[in-house]
């Protein structure tokens, strides 16, 4: 039983933690970012495991650990407070063609970002021309661009 809850305990700190750290960061994962993710793997590792490393304890985590995320799959559709607190919702970052810089620096997400998916998705080159740039909650942004 101590098993579970540690594994229930350490799903919520790192749900919280990769919340703070941002979707943007999580949709386009870098060498760094996976080293990190990595890393981070092996410093929970102990935390979950305590004193019994057998391969029943392990296989235990792993079932009570997935068994989390089924159980928030299930019930995130039926409360949305709890969905905005799990995958949070989109966020505008241009609206007309002027950036939304604070909602921009919170996400941090640039100008640069926004521009270059912008060419690669819609052929658009300047700001004026996206009347909205949306960070999705995958982390990817979304162009839809000004009508001509």
């Amino acid at each position: 039983m101590d098993s579970i809850i540690r594994a229930g305990v350490a799903y919520v700190i790192l749900l919280l933690i990769f919340r703070v750290y941002g979707k943007r960061s999580l949709a386009q994962i870098t060498t760094f970012d996976f080293i990190l993710l990595l890393v981070i793997s092996e410093a929970v590792s102990p935390s979950l495991v305590g004193n019994d490393a057998s391969m029943t304890n392990s296989f235990l985590l792993v079932l009570t650990l997935l068994g989390i995320e089924l159980f928030l799959s299930l019930v995130q559709p039926r409360l949305p407070a709890l969905q905005k607190v799990v995958e949070d919702v989109p966020l505008i970052l241009v609206e007309n063609g002027r950036m939304l810089e604070d909602r921009m620096r919170e996400a941090r997400v640039d100008q640069s970002d926004i521009l270059a998916t912008a060419r690669l998705n819609q052929g658009v080159e300047r700001m004026e021309q996206i009347r909205y740039a949306i960070l999705e909650r995958n982390g990817n942004i979304s162009i839809i661009p000004e009508q001509s």
